[in-house]
């Protein structure tokens, strides 16, 4: 980082345009804080952004910052980027005992702009935790010095990079990353999963995966990609093609969902696609359903089984199937209707915990648990077969299923050596 000199608190100094200088200054009338004026700016040379470092008591603090912000504030200003609070953790429950204790805490990074919010002009960036723990300190009386680092101007790419700085930590999600980049990207992924009922209208994206959380960018993206993989698959040659399903990483930049994007610059448009997206969220509720007790709560001991269609092997099996049959209809009908099945629920949870192979280890637990690639391809010629007349899973249908995997495996590993053998 550079330094670009002191900065006064009543004149441009420097390349400070006006606008920022501006800014600078509401700051020290708002804030007051204790470091000595002029102020010094810095300039981080990796995006260009300033900032500057300061310390201000939590009673000027508090009532001028926030943590309600959005990453993109002009187009998707209903969506926020900070990750959530974790009320229940311990290591939140000591922080905020820190601060009643008059501790001081540093780092917190924010972004100073009225822009939105203009009540709030202080936006905290990273750092909600020591955040909150400083309001509920001020709340009974204390209020001691804190250190903030405070951005001044900064555009929406800017934001999106002090935002992952500011939240990467070996604890945190990488979900919390792919929500960010694809807010900054635009709505458009979110929009589609909200009018598929993958989420409820105006939610977002969960910012870490866990049992009851929405859904995160990293499945709405496996599931779309899989879908169009599978649509480039002949089914007339199913039987003799490699057809393993992927899941997209989380935390970096996709080619393939790039790809996707490039390739495909209708795909929100297509309606093949967003009746897929339809009816997997209806097989989605109506796994939760079959596990649901009166109280809206899973049953005790079957919180697995009725979270089972997220599953991210049963997720991208199910979608590259639905994107296979795509231009078969009747099969395709088939392959949705499976939610529709009476008596049990529609992916038979039970029955895919028994079924396993000659070859799996002593700790496999059954079909629908892992997420390797023979997980997948295994479910993939499940869903398959199942399309073929349409009726309920049954544990003969699984061990089919699995050893079909096997042998088409086989079979392909043999065209590879003939290949090379040639």
């Amino acid at each position: 980082m550079t330094n670009h000199g002191p900065v006064a608190d009543t004149r441009v100094v420097g390349d400070l345009d006006p606008e920022t200088h501006e800014m600078l200054e509401d700051f020290a009338q708002t804030c007051k804080p204790v470091d000595s004026l002029p102020l010094l700016v810095m300039r981080d040379n990796a995006t260009g952004a300033l900032f500057v470092e300061a310390h201000v008591l939590g009673s000027l603090l508090v009532p001028a910052a926030t943590t309600d912000v959005p990453l993109d504030p002009d187009d998707q200003a209903d969506y926020r980027a900070n990750r959530d609070v974790v009320e229940d953790h311990a290591a939140f429950a000591k922080m905020k005992d820190d601060a009643k204790a008059a501790r001081s805490f540093s780092n917190i990074v924010c972004e100073f702009t009225r822009s939105f919010d203009e009540l709030h002009p202080v936006k905290i960036i990273g750092g909600q935790h020591r955040f909150t723990a400083i309001q509920d300190a001020l709340a009974e009386g204390v209020d001691e010095h804190h250190g903030v680092k405070l951005y001044f101007g900064l555009d929406n790419e800017q934001r999106l990079d002090v935002q992952l700085i500011s939240n990467t930590n070996i604890a945190v999600s990488t979900d919390l990353f792919d929500r960010m980049s694809e807010t900054l990207a635009g709505p458009q992924l979110r929009e589609w999963c909200q009018a598929v009922g993958l989420l409820e209208d105006g939610e977002d994206f969960a910012d870490r995966r866990a049992r009851g959380n929405p859904i995160t960018v990293r499945a709405a993206r496996t599931f779309l990609v899989n879908y169009f993989r599978g649509a480039g698959v002949d089914p007339k040659k199913f039987d003799v093609t490699e057809t393993v399903p992927v899941i997209l990483r989380s935390g970096v930049q996709l080619e393939d969902w790039e790809s996707l994007k490039a390739s495909h610059p209708d795909l929100w448009d297509d309606d093949n696609l967003r009746k897929a997206g339809k009816e997997f969220s209806a097989l989605v509720k109506a796994q939760r359903s079959h596990f649901t007790a009166p109280s809206g709560k899973a049953k005790p001991g079957q919180g697995d089984f009725a979270e089972k269609a997220l599953n991210y092997a049963v997720l991208s099996a199910w979608a590259f199937i639905a994107g296979v049959l795509s231009n078969n209809k009747t099969r395709q009908k088939r392959h949705f209707d499976l939610r529709k099945v009476s008596g049990k629920d529609p992916l038979n949870a039970a029955a895919l915990a028994k079924g396993r192979h000659k070859t799996d280890p002593e700790n496999y637990r059954g079909l629908g648990y892992r997420t390797d690639a023979k997980e997948r391809g295994r479910l993939a010629e499940l869903f398959f077969l199942q399309a073929e007349d349409g009726k309920k899973i049954t544990a003969a249908q699984i061990d089919l299923a699995i050893k079909k995997f096997h042998a088409k495996e086989a079979l392909i590993e043999v065209s590879r050596a003939k290949v090379k053998a040639s």
